[in-house]
């Protein structure tokens, strides 16, 4: 194999007075673009064109390489090697030349040699790289690096230019032991379940091959154990089988290396020597432990005084008189009253949940006083208070009282109270109590405090001259004025001052104080409560309450909200507040939170008015919700606080029948074996084909009801059944009673209930169709219900009375239509009877009575004929006297009858 390499020409240029003159810019031809190399290049080829600056009018120019074949040489790291260059004069004359060695590609030389000359040693060979011979390098402490292709190369001075070029080529494998560049660490800390690598990889001539052992044994792969692309060992998920000692081997033939790693069953940090209570006086030095083992050991202590952390900024009373020893031990010195308290370490090394332990500390002191007026002032006629503030611990064990430099006896009078906090009660004060009093508190250390002096004046109190009544009912939206009056020293005129108990502000904007009156405007539900009127001065602080009672509102949120859980059922109770004046009823609101299901759910509180209600068919060991909400005529109220509690857990002890999971937890069946059950049995957990009780996959037997009965008693309706003993009898039962209406939901008529088989309903209305259910509660197992029982109440049938109205509305309308009919006749018959009455008149009036002899009447052509006597109403004309009757003719007067 032959490789042509490109030369370089160089000019050079000397000048007549022989001073060595060179054009500071060297270029190199080699068909490419203009190169500058670094410093190091320059320094070689001026040194080069000062070399050959010797020879005028030298000029080198391109010539051809002769390039044996490559040699390969083998050698170890760390030892020497001669690179043997082949060389041959031209012609055999010996003459001038230029040696370089290349290694690969590079474009800069490595050495660069020329007689009489100091030779140039490129980077990394410095002090290892020497001419041997004529033409061969000599390589010591050869590196891995050093590993590569070389090239020699020999330039002739003064020869033609195409003359040859000697040329060598040797490649240079240097064997060197494997070593690594990346190693596993020393130490992995894990637990059960997680994933873990371990890094390995490592170099060296020839490549090395790279495996891992444990316990002596080389690790082959299997469904936790793997190992990577880059020869890493994959561990997971861990297993009891995976902890131990593993180790990464890399081997060649010049030899061997290895890098252990030790997998170890990490462990959370656990407090050994926790902190102690302790009880020590004032000014001692204390010092709580707080050890820890762990695995891995880098634990962090952490102590909190009262729940706050106690750090290096600590500005507390602690100050600067607090530190941590390396053991995690808390010391404080010279300890004073403030430092009593409750004192808590955590410890924590990065694996699990941090574990804590707390003590108290108890700082005793002797009895002292603090923060007492030297001014007082007591009600007369009132119980009053002298006050001396005292801080004792252990508590005080007596006080020396002394009026006015006599000591006082307080068992000799019956009005004087020696109070437990250190002052002095006057049941009835009187203008004797007026004077000047000390006290010297005392407990089983002694006293720290020298006599106190207070100076107690007798003065008047407040007097209420007008009060409040104790209740006031009005309407939401309405108004009211609420009087209260008082006199005393310090007391304004206009009466006293307002506030509402607990705390709450008066109504804004809506309530105002005046004229002896608290007046509120535009009352709201929210303005329910109690309110206080208080006259107050230096003697004394008097207190007349009220409490207003907003009406037609929604109930009060229930308050005292409580819940007491089994494993699958949860009794909530709570108190009632104010009902709005209507009669309240409850609702409870409950969810999950343990669970994917965790909407809202609600049922509905019975009997009507209970404060207590309980619920079942709840999950075992698993967090609930609760909230009370109530509701009146007008509406629904605001709900209770929420109330989170948990169901206990199921114990498998008293139900040995119950599953067990992969994970060693026992669960509930969600459902039964699924056979046709009998007639009259429940339908939501399916009973066996030949005994009503149930069975499931697991051989658990329950006891749902069935049969269920109803009789008529003379207190109402008997409604009774059976069950079947299981693992657990029944701790009650729940009876739903739904009142069935067609084409509408069921509507909840009863639900209750009961300890015993049977139950009494006073309610059911003859007629009606129910739906009855009865549901067994067990109370460390699901409840199971009954199948639905259809009942019609004997009695009027709700179909016969809606006929009967039906029929008293139809003719009570034929009969209106009927009146209507006959009025109409009537008044149509009256009005012909008026008419024809006044016709009669009108000729009575008009038309005098002829003679029995006349001939006709002088109106022949009046077209109204008289009535006989007795039709008409004239006096007279029926009182039986002889007249003379005249009758219409035509075309003629009257005829005489």
């Amino acid at each position: 194999m032959s490789v042509r390499i490109q030369p370089f020409a160089l000019t050079i240029i000397k000048n007549n007075n022989n001073h060595h003159n060179y054009d500071n810019n060297i270029y190199i031809d080699n068909r490419k673009n203009l190169l500058h190399y670094g410093n190091n290049v320059v320094i070689l080829l001026i040194t080069i064109v000062y070399i050959l600056s010797n020879h005028i009018g030298l000029c080198l120019k391109e010539s051809p390489f002769l390039v044996e074949k490559t040699e390969r040489l083998t050698v170890n790291k760390g030892e020497n090697v001669i690179l043997n260059c082949a060389f041959e004069y031209p012609d055999k004359t010996p003459v001038s030349y230029v040696i370089q060695w290349i290694k690969g590609s590079s474009d800069l030389p490595l050495y660069i040699w020329y007689d009489g000359y100091p030779p140039h040693t490129g980077p990394g060979y410095e002090g290892r790289a020497s001419l041997y011979g004529q033409a061969s390098l000599n390589l010591t402490q050869v590196r891995e690096e050093d590993q590569g292709l070389y090239y020699c190369k020999i330039f002739f001075l003064n020869r033609p230019a195409k003359s040859p070029v000697n040329a060598s080529k040797i490649y240079l494998e240097v064997h060197a032991p494997p070593h690594f560049k990346v190693k596993p660490p020393d130490t992995v800390y894990t637990k059960f379940g997680e994933f873990i690598s371990l890094p390995c990889e490592a170099v060296g001539t020839p490549p090395p091959v790279l495996y891992w052992i444990k316990d002596r044994e080389k690790v082959t792969p299997n469904s936790n154990l793997k190992i990577g692309k880059s020869s890493e060992l994959l561990i997971g998920p861990v297993q009891q089988t995976n902890i131990g000692e593993y180790a990464c081997v890399a081997r060649n033939q010049e030899g061997e290396v290895r890098s252990a790693a030790r997998v170890v069953l990490a462990g959370p940090a656990r407090i050994i020597r926790p902190p102690q209570n302790l009880t020590l006086p004032e000014g001692r030095e204390v010092e709580f432990p707080c050890s820890a083992k762990a695995l891995p050991s880098n634990v962090t202590v952490t102590w909190y005084y009262n729940g706050t952390e106690i750090t290096a900024e600590d500005t507390n009373q602690l100050q600067n008189r607090w530190s941590i020893k390396s053991d995690g031990s808390l010391v404080i010195r010279s300890i004073d009253p403030d430092d009593s308290g409750h004192y808590r370490c955590t410890v924590y090394n990065g694996i699990g949940t941090p574990d804590s332990a707390s003590a108290w500390l108890n700082v005793e002191f002797p009895a002292r006083i603090y923060n007492t007026p030297e001014l007082q002032f007591l009600p007369l006629g009132l119980s009053g208070m002298i006050k001396c503030h005292i801080r004792a611990n252990p508590p005080i064990q007596w006080i020396d009282w002394t009026k006015d430099s006599r000591r006082i006896e307080e068992r000799s009078s019956t009005n004087l109270i020696d109070m437990k906090n250190g002052s002095l009660r006057i049941l009835r004060v009187t203008h004797k109590d007026q004077g000047q009093y000390t006290c010297v508190p005392y407990n089983k250390h002694g006293t720290a405090s020298a006599p106190k002096t207070i100076q107690v004046i007798v003065r008047d109190p407040p007097v209420f001259t007008v009060k409040p009544e104790p209740e006031y009912s009005v309407q939401v939206n309405g108004e009211i004025k609420i009087p209260c009056q008082g006199v005393g020293q310090g007391i304004p005129k206009k009466g006293g001052n307002w506030r509402r108990s607990g705390g709450l502000p008066l109504p804004s904007q809506r309530a105002k104080v005046y004229d002896n009156y608290l007046e509120i405007k535009s009352i709201k539900k929210e303005d329910t409560g109690r309110y206080e009127c208080y006259l107050q001065n230096d003697v004394a602080t008097i207190i007349a309450s009220t409490r207003l009672l907003v009406e037609s509102t929604t109930p009060h949120a229930p308050t005292n909200v409580s819940v007491n859980t089994s494993a699958f059922a949860a009794t909530v109770t709570w108190q009632p507040s104010y009902d709005g004046g209507y009669e309240q009823s409850y609702k409870i609101w409950y969810r999950q939170l343990d669970g994917s299901d965790s909407t809202w759910k609600t049922i509905r509180v019975y009997p009507e008015g209970s404060t207590a209600f309980t619920l079942f068919k709840l999950q075992p060991d698993t967090e609930y919700e609760f909230q009370v909400y109530s509701h009146n005529t007008v509406g629904d109220g605001e709900g209770s606080p929420i109330v989170r509690a948990r169901t206990k857990a199921h114990d498998p002890s008293r139900n040995p029948s119950l599953s067990i999971d992969s994970h060693g937890s026992s669960y509930l069946p969600d459902l039964a074996k699924s056979t046709a059950p009998p007639e009259n049995l429940p339908i939501g957990i399916m009973p066996t084909e030949n005994n009503p009780s149930i069975e499931n996959d697991l051989g658990i037997r329950l006891g749902p009801p069935y049969d269920l009965r109803i009789e008529k008693v003379a207190q109402g309706y008997s409604i009774r059944w059976k069950i079947n003993p299981g693992p657990q009898m029944a701790s009650n039962f729940t009876v739903i009673c739904k009142l069935r209406r067609d084409k509408m939901d069921p509507l909840v008529s009863v639900n209750d209930t009961t300890r015993e088989n049977k139950y009494l309903v006073k309610i059911f209305k003859p007629g009606e169709f129910y739906e009855i259910i009865v549901i067994a509660n067990f109370e460390s197992f699901p409840p199971s219900s009954s199948q639905p029982f259809k009942y019609e109440v004997p009695g009027n049938s709700r179909h016969s009375k809606d006929k009967a109205i039906a029929a008293g509305v139809v003719g009570g309308i034929l009969f209106f239509i009927a009146a209507i009919v006959l009025s109409v006749c009537t008044v149509k018959i009256c009005n012909e009877r008026k008419r024809r009455k006044a016709e009669k008149a009108y000729l009575m009036v008009t038309c005098p009575i002829m003679s029995v002899t006349g001939d006709g009447h002088p109106h022949g052509d009046s077209p109204m004929p008289l009535k006989s006597y007795d039709e008409s109403g004239i006096p007279g004309l029926a009182n039986g006297q002889q007249y003379t009757t005249y009758e219409w003719e035509t075309n003629r007067g009257y005829q005489d009858e």
